[in-house]
């Protein structure tokens, strides 16, 4: 198939229309949660609605992937259109907390193509160092939803009706739609190809099975440890030996087993779960520590971590501009040094840690972690062949979705631990029924000033143990990045077309 004579800025517009759009509901969603569960009497399955999100996501990337490479980018990223606005249609007609659960679930197969299909498209129709640019500015674009979302989910709510959250994607998705309608044209081969059912079938099941473990701990509050959770990925590891067995025989594998010889598929991939693992295990519970310890509102925590994009997006972009002038494994040492500091700094939280300390510290943390903005989408396009690019670059993140979210289930556990385990002995000193809650309802109010001190010792104490977790994490992701290629990308031809083989050369010395 090939991309030719594209209108690049409407592909462009339509393409981060769709990209901000379905990064904002997610957003939106979660500040309307209270609302929907209050008028759907749907308390039990709170958890549910994001958790059907992110497993239907996570679980059909590599076969939309796969599938895009077969049928065509443009077929299939309309697909996944056609699927999250009728999701949105279900969600915002819902009448009950099962209707809204299976529109979230078809809104999340939608969504899982949009990210990955919209590089794809972007890397056959810009040439390498304009690509390269592009792709830097999506991860700071991606900054537009978590600004907007909180503010325009409650006027929303407040003004209209939580039915409109869904709604309003609508209308967005049809002009995205339409706007890359028109400017993207696409010739794809006749020859007849077939899709790898059972390899489909049996991936699903094996990242269901895994998937399934941390939102059940979450919704259904069991432990790593239990039974069932154990069930769970034993059995998420049989279907992953039986969805291996499967393609090694299939003539179209819907994840070739060839990508896992490819050095820079497997480095890459180590370093996103890696880092995620780590980073989104200690950040994304970071709140409660400002919540409860520092005294911040709610509103005002989520707007701290800011102070982490702040040190992102302008890293992100020098690293777009020079990533095709020097070898990317440089630009990836230097930077993976500084999320080892960031998370050391952190290490040493108390009671009385000043909002600036906290602000430097995630800075430095977004500086270092800039370069995965972009870059590791543009390596990964470049280092397979292009009839294969649209699985390759959905494996390697379908493994920084699934770093993420088994690091935030893990993360979380170990913090309550740490908490409960800290609180042994006062529960005379705490309101009753309290020192069992405490670590996800946090800090009750009208403590003794020395109790509460008391509290927040712990409470800070916990966190570093947490951040020490996820410094050994960063120094593991620093070691990974000295196995990446020594190369230097290279740009193509003016046609923009894709070569046969990897765009990169190798760096002297």
């Amino acid at each position: 198939m090939a991309i030719q004579g594209n209108n690049k800025t409407l592909v462009l517009i339509g393409l981060m229309l769709g990209l901000i759009f379905s990064g904002l509901d997610e957003t939106v969603v979660s500040t309307a949660m209270p609302t929907i569960i209050r008028e759907l009497h749907g308390l039990s399955l709170y958890g549910w609605v994001a958790g059907v999100y992110m497993l239907a996501i996570t679980m059909f990337m590599p076969i939309i992937g796969k599938l895009a490479d077969l049928y065509g980018r443009k077929k299939v990223y309309m697909i996944c259109m056609g699927l999250f606005i009728a999701g949105s249609i279900v969600s915002g007609l819902a009448d009950s907390m099962v209707m809204l659960l299976v529109g979230r679930g078809i809104q999340g197969i939608g969504a899982g193509g949009l990210m990955p299909l919209s590089l794809v498209i972007i890397g056959e129709t810009y040439p390498l160092e304009q690509r390269a640019k592009i792709q830097s500015l999506i991860g700071p674009l991606m900054i537009i939803p978590q600004l907007l979302g909180p503010t325009l989910g409650g006027y929303i709510v407040g003004h209209v009706s939580w039915h409109w959250i869904f709604l309003i994607n609508i209308p967005v998705g049809l002009v995205a739609a339409l706007v890359l309608a028109r400017g993207m044209k696409e010739s794809i081969g006749t020859e007849k190809r077939s899709v790898d059912w059972a390899g489909a079938a049996t991936l699903v099941m094996s990242l269901m099975s895994l998937l399934l473990a941390p939102v059940l701990i979450d919704t259904k509050g069991y432990s790593w440890g239990s039974p069932v959770i154990i069930g769970m990925l034993v059995l998420a590891a049989i279907f992953m030996a039986a969805f291996i067995r499967i393609e090694r025989r299939a003539a179209e594998p819907i994840i070739p087993l060839s990508l896992f010889r490819n050095r820079t598929v497997i480095v890459l991939s180590l370093l996103v779960f890696t880092i995620m693992f780590g980073a989104m295990g200690g950040m994304a519970t970071f709140p409660l520590f400002l919540q409860n310890v520092i005294g911040l509102t709610p509103t005002a925590s989520g707007y701290m971590l800011l102070s982490f994009m702040a040190g992102a997006v302008p890293a992100s972009i020098v690293n777009g501009f020079v990533i095709t002038k020097v070898p990317y494994k440089r630009l990836f040492i230097g930077s993976f040094i500084l999320p080892v500091v960031g998370f050391f700094m952190l290490t040493y939280l108390t009671a009385d840690t000043s909002v600036l300390y906290i602000i430097a510290s995630c800075f430095i943390l977004g500086v270092g972690m800039g370069v995965l903005f972009g870059s590791d989408n543009l390596i990964v396009q470049e280092s397979v062949d292009s009839s294969i690019s649209g699985v390759a670059l959905s494996t390697v993140q379908l493994v920084q979705s699934l770093g993420a979210t088994m690091g935030f289930s893990i993360f979380g556990s170990l913090l309550a631990g740490h908490i409960k385990n800290g609180l042994t002995g006062m529960g005379d000193q705490l309101p009753a029924n309290t020192a069992e809650t405490i670590a996800t309802d946090g800090i009750p109010k009208g403590l003794p000033d020395d109790v509460l001190l008391q509290v927040k010792t712990i409470f800070a104490d916990s966190f570093n143990s947490l951040f020490m977790v996820g410094a050994v994490f960063a120094v593991a992701a620093f070691i990974i990045t000295w196995f990446m290629k020594k190369e230097v990308l290279t740009p193509k031809k003016e046609d923009g077309q894709q070569p046969p083989s990897a765009a990169t050369v190798s760096a002297e010395g």
